[in-house]
């Protein structure tokens, strides 16, 4: 689909990359690209509005979640459901998450990947009982690091993906060396 498809069925680009960084899985990720590659979205405009929506789902996953999970594990299959994908989650982030909590969740999230956004994080974040106020707030430090990684990948290719890593390397081994 072309920016001019999105324009005319009435959907802004502006709209169309908010919409697109609120989804699991792409999340900022695949909307920062999408705004500066494909829709030539100034970088400034184009990371602050994924940024915003790529954090708009968490308090509703962090408020939400455990009074949904409690009510739908009453009906088996749904039960079964959960428990495996809360299992599957306790696998991937234990290590970390258990010895670091909050530094642990920041690294998680900051790293550009699928699957390691804002969406598991705070799945992770309720899964392991951290506080919503620090969460919240480690998920959004670490959904600005991955915004300015990927920026950094739109606008300067391989030469912003090694000042990006660089980066991310440095503020972790600071992160971890004052533990």
């Amino acid at each position: 689909m072309t920016p001019q498809d999105f324009v005319a069925k009435g959907l802004s680009p502006e709209i169309a990359v908010f919409l697109t960084s609120m989804l699991p899985i792409i999340e900022l990720r695949g909307a920062l690209p999408m705004a500066i590659n494909l829709f030539q979205i100034a970088w400034p405009k184009a990371f602050l509005i994924s940024f915003i929506g790529n954090l708009v789902p968490v308090p509703f996953i962090l408020w939400l979640l455990k009074p949904i999970v409690n009510f739908l594990s009453k009906i088996k299959p749904l039960g079964n459901f959960f428990n495996w994908v809360f299992e599957r989650t306790r696998r991937k982030g234990d290590k970390v998450i258990e010895k670091y909590e909050e530094i642990g969740l920041l690294a998680f999230v900051a790293i550009p990947l699928p699957g390691t956004g804002a969406w598991t994080g705070a799945l992770i974040a309720f899964l392991f009982g951290l506080d919503f106020k620090k969460s919240f707030l480690v998920i959004t430090i670490g959904v600005f690091i991955a915004g300015v990684i990927v920026t950094c990948l739109c606008l300067l290719s391989w030469l912003g993906a090694i000042i990006a890593g660089a980066g991310f390397i440095l503020v972790a081994i600071l992160g971890f060396w004052k533990l």
